[in-house]
């Protein structure tokens, strides 16, 4: 084969924002897979806010990319050569890869993505490949919400924070979002069913939770963490339950980001707080797909994507999940099955 790859390779360490520089847009030639190995072609690039932390050298739940390597993503491809009898050629795979046009995939990085039946595998990848099992089992699992509660979402416009939200509301609760934009307030209100939106980059936070959480938070599903984690601390009933997604504000920040002020508000209220890799529940990805497709074939769940051609732009596109530009799944598309 002599077509050329295109390959994002990191280059150097961010300090604070992705700059120019940190990582480059490479012609190589086209890798050749070993035995039990096969090559495949990248459909669609998911774009998740955990990139910036494989970025860089600090503790994580896997290795940092290393420097001078091939970007790390979670991806979906078609495979065009196979030397490993679970693939052949046509099948779509998806798992962990890397940020360029042709890969080498294994059995250790990427299954079969399956029969989508009437669903676009564009969307059914940017659904469930990492957001639904994300949200489902970040709520359910760790907080397990009951009806009447009160759940306040951070990001809430954002890929798992828009299905925690409606899986919330499923369950009979009064579900509070937080977003950056009055647009993705009426978004997740009107479009999503939320009770109660807050532009917390135009409002007081802490006001604005007395006002739509008048009987206090008993979930909080965190996306942030830095002020917003603190604002939400201080309103937290007792016996509240927090799960830990993600710690947007710490991925970017070029200084150590202060814990929180109202860090004894957990012992006062009893609170659980939890954090969670979703990779800890591949297993029962299926149990999450299951619910998640029966309700959106309920018209219970709604997803959106936010997609944007052509892999030399994933740089670019990988900073909105940084500045809250994207609504619904952020997702590189590069060619459609």
């Amino acid at each position: 084969m002599t077509e050329v790859n295109h390959v994002w390779r990191l280059r150097k360490r961010p300090v604070g924002d992705i700059c120019e520089g940190d990582l480059t847009y490479d012609e190589e030639p086209m890798p050749e897979p070993a035995d039990e190995e096969c090559l495949f072609r990248l459909n669609y690039l998911s774009l998740d806010a955990t990139n910036r932390m494989w970025m860089s050298d600090v503790e994580q739940y896997m290795p940092p990319v290393s420097i001078n390597a091939p970007m790390r993503g979670v991806v979906c491809g078609t495979v065009i050569q196979s030397k490993n009898s679970a693939f052949r050629k046509g099948d779509i795979v998806s798992g962990l890869g890397t940020w360029a046009d042709y890969q080498i995939g294994t059995t250790e990085t990427v299954s079969l993505l399956g029969d989508t039946g009437s669903v676009p595998v564009i969307d059914a990848f940017g659904t469930f490949a990492i957001a639904a099992p994300t949200a489902y089992f970040g709520l359910l699992e760790i907080t397990k919400p009951k009806s009447g509660e009160t759940v306040v979402i951070s990001t809430a416009a954002g890929s798992v924070g828009s299905i925690v939200g409606q899986i919330a509301k499923i369950k009979g609760c009064h579900v509070v979002g937080l977003t950056g934009t009055d647009e993705k307030c009426k978004w997740i209100t009107e479009e999503l069913g939320f009770d109660e939106a807050i532009n917390y980059k135009t409002e007081d936070l802490s006001k604005a939770l007395e006002r739509t959480c008048p009987n206090g938070i008993d979930v909080y599903f965190e996306n942030v963490g830095g002020e917003i984690l603190d604002t939400c601390l201080k309103h937290m009933n007792m016996f509240g339950r927090i799960s830990v997604c993600g710690l947007i504000a710490h991925y970017n920040s070029s200084e150590e980001v202060p814990g929180p002020k109202n860090y004894p508000m957990i012992l006062m209220n009893r609170l659980k707080v939890e954090g969670f890799i979703i990779l800890d529940y591949m297993e029962r990805y299926p149990e999450a797909i299951a619910a998640i497709t029966q309700w959106m074939s309920e018209g219970k769940i709604k997803v959106q994507q936010d997609v944007v051609d052509g892999l030399e732009n994933a740089v670019e596109t990988v900073k909105k999940l940084y500045t809250g530009d994207n609504t619904g799944k952020l997702m590189v598309r590069v060619k459609d099955v």
